[in-house]
């Protein structure tokens, strides 16, 4: 193992090939992982020279040496008040799945274990998310636990939401845990709100995380797809053209309600697969005018019966609309179907398998070139990397497109 001491002194960098040049600076490790991007720093490392202009204090940087292929990621402060190492040696790795439960998980564990066991890493399972962390629920994973699980809906790793994790007491027993079991860096499996418990994680104990997009509703950013979408939208579609029969049987007008509080991908797809006259969607506030010509759509036109797919919302979910027809518009026979928690299970589809064990191999990849705090994306078909805060940071946009084509196609 090379060291190396970086002492930074108004924005200059100096080095020394062994011991501390200052009594409150560590010598710090330096990693063979190959190229990773230059940065702003002027550096003298035996003879190799990397140049570049200094940046602002505090901001996280990774060297790259010529010659060998060297690494050091650090924290550079001015007047070489603070050197900090920020990437030691990734020996032993946590996975967890957190939030709700998405078809397509267990694909995930399944790849993140093989694939972290075939670089040389040892895998622990996290149980229960990190209320499991909290709770020291860790086990030790072989690639006999992944065994026969990739066709398995839900995740043998179990998932909760963790209210103490949401503190900083609860997130350092986590870390506490972290530690004791020797796990140098962790893998989260979920959505939105469990990257971001990730990221808040990260930055307080300067652990490195790497997020799997693990949620039906495909709303996080930087990702054309998430885990579980793509089962959970099929899983709709076939409930929607069984209701179709019974609706047209009796010339009804069915309201079905769909997850997807936030972000309506799952109802605005689905309706055009199912060929439903409209969709409801948290993008697309719905009025009463609006209203109006879905039924004008559906029945007026000798239609024998319409299907409206609903977003789920407290306030404005399927039973609200559905009382809506049967005040405003008493002429018609109105039903509602709330799918509920059968959108989540079954077994994964063979896009979402194949998207979680590329996403999952894909994370120990970018845990070997020196990534951390990134959420493992998928964009026009090539792996990404994505920032925790892009990828959470806000509402991912639905296409107007969808809208449109689903209005023409409804007449």
């Amino acid at each position: 193992m090379n060291r190396l001491v970086l002492l930074c002194v108004s924005g200059e960098a100096a080095t020394s090939p062994a011991g501390d040049l200052r009594p409150h600076l560590p010598a710090l490790p330096v990693k063979e992982t190959g190229w990773l991007r230059p940065v702003s720093l002027t550096v003298l490392k035996l003879g190799n020279v990397l140049h570049g202009s200094a940046t602002h204090p505090g901001e996280a940087h990774e060297l790259k040496f010529r010659d060998p292929p060297l690494c050091i990621t650090f924290l550079y402060y001015l007047c070489g008040v603070k050197i900090q190492n920020q990437m030691g040696k990734i020996n032993c790795i946590g996975i967890l799945t957190s939030g709700g439960d998405a078809p397509g998980m267990n694909a995930a564990i399944r790849a993140v274990t093989r694939a972290g066991i075939a670089s040389g890493l040892k895998v622990k399972g996290i149980y229960r998310g990190y209320e499991g962390l909290i709770n020291n629920e860790i086990k030790d994973f072989t690639t006999e636990n992944v065994s026969n699980i990739i066709q398995r809906g839900g995740t043998i790793l179990k998932t909760a939401r963790s209210k103490e994790f949401m503190t900083p007491e609860g997130r350092k027993k986590a870390y506490d845990n972290m530690v004791e079991q020797g796990i140098d860096a962790l893998i989260v499996i979920g959505g939105n709100g469990s990257l971001a418990g990730a990221r808040i994680f990260a930055e307080e104990f300067d652990v490195p995380c790497i997020g799997l997009p693990g949620t039906i509703d495909n709303d996080l950013n930087g990702t054309d797809s998430t885990i579980g979408y793509d089962t959970t939208l099929n899983t709709i579609v076939e409930c929607a053209d069984k209701i179709r029969d019974t609706a047209t049987s009796h010339e009804r007008i069915f309201f079905i309600e769909v997850m997807g509080r936030d972000a309506g991908f799952l109802a605005q797809n689905s309706a055009i697969a199912s060929g439903a006259e409209a969709a409801i969607i948290p993008e697309d506030s719905t009025n009463a005018d609006q209203l109006e010509q879905f039924i004008s759509r559906g029945i007026r036109k000798s239609k024998s019966s319409s299907m409206v797919i609903v977003s789920e919302s407290p306030k404005c979910g399927a039973m609200y609309y559905a009382d809506r027809v049967k005040n405003e518009y008493p002429e018609f026979d109105v039903r509602v179907s709330i799918l509920g928690h059968l959108q989540r299970g079954g077994s994964p589809s063979a896009s979402d398998r194949i998207l979680a064990s590329r996403l999952g191999v894909g994370a120990i990849n970018a845990l070997q070139e020196g990534q951390r705090n990134v959420m493992i994306g998928i964009r026009n078909d090539e792996v990404v990397y994505v920032p925790f805060c892009n990828a959470i940071k806000s509402d991912k946009p639905i296409k107007k497109e969808l809208i449109n084509v689903l209005g023409i196609l409804s007449i």
